[in-house]
């Protein structure tokens, strides 16, 4: 066969295999974008600005029991080693964090075993930071969820509903967990509030405070329902003044270890 011969036949066999590789990787497109619609057809439009709203958080981060949620113990130093490794021991409802129904239910669903699809979530936000002012317990009630509705539309079911009290500037100070008496005092969620929410197939609420009861809370109404009905909270948000009413989308890192009742996560919102 002539030299001509053998490079028209490579050049034709390349051009048929790329076309080849074109056709499916255009395939593939579409079934991952197929498959995103299909998994969250209510996901919020987003152009693109990223919000963290995640706590960086330490030892002297507040905590509901007042003792350290992270401890650090340096096991490998880099001035003898060349590179340095951290022991961390975390307790599970500490920093911004997840309670996954198994928190406060025998049987619930563990934090590894939520669903993947349920971890991102249109983002709605209750402006609650009028009422926290004049009240340091105070709630979202069924009539905020009422008022949100109608000043910006019904909420999409598998959404996470935020409340913005405003607390997440207290975080550096003891008045983000107690009153001048030393009493809890932080606002949170209604049973009202939540049993609505649970009505609309909200997926999950989430609170800029350390608990989705308010301060005052003697029974924790809000997480012996809200929980053990397969639904989920977060607490401790950050930068929700940032958040508009509606529109973001929410993504939340939660922790995967097997059988956890929750755990410290990176929350991130688009726009």
């Amino acid at each position: 066969m002539c030299n001509a011969c053998i490079i028209e036949d490579v050049k034709q066999s390349m051009l048929s295999r790329r076309a080849l590789f074109s056709g499916a990787a255009a395939a593939g497109l579409v079934a991952v974008a197929a498959g995103v619609t299909t998994a969250r057809p209510a996901l919020a439009q987003s152009s693109g600005r990223v919000v963290d709203l995640t706590h960086a958080y330490d030892g002297t981060f507040p905590t509901y029991d007042g003792k350290p949620g992270i401890l650090y113990e340096m096991v490998v130093d880099i001035t003898k080693s060349g590179y340095q490794l951290y022991k961390l021991t975390i307790f599970e409802h500490t920093g911004t964090h997840i309670d996954a129904p198994l928190h406060f239910s025998a049987d619930g669903t563990s934090v590894d075993a939520l669903p993947a699809e349920k971890l991102v979530c249109p983002l709605c936000v209750i402006d609650l930071t009028a009422k926290a002012k004049d009240d340091p317990n105070a709630m979202v009630e069924a009539a905020d969820i009422e008022a949100w509705v109608s000043a910006n539309g019904e909420i999409p079911a598998g959404a996470c509903v935020a409340m913005n009290s405003g607390w997440a500037a207290r975080v550096g100070s003891p008045d983000y967990r107690n009153n001048p008496e030393g009493k809890f005092a932080f606002p949170g969620f209604s049973k009202g509030a939540t049993d609505m929410l649970a009505g609309l197939d909200v997926a999950a609420i989430g609170v800029d405070t350390l608990s989705l009861d308010p301060g005052n809370s003697a029974d924790f109404a809000v997480h012996f329902s809200w929980l053990p009905g397969g639904r989920f909270g977060i607490e401790n948000l950050a930068n929700l003044d940032q958040m508009p009413a509606k529109g973001a989308t929410v993504f939340i890192g939660a922790p995967k270890h097997k059988g956890g009742t929750g755990g410290p996560a990176r929350v991130m919102a688009v726009m």
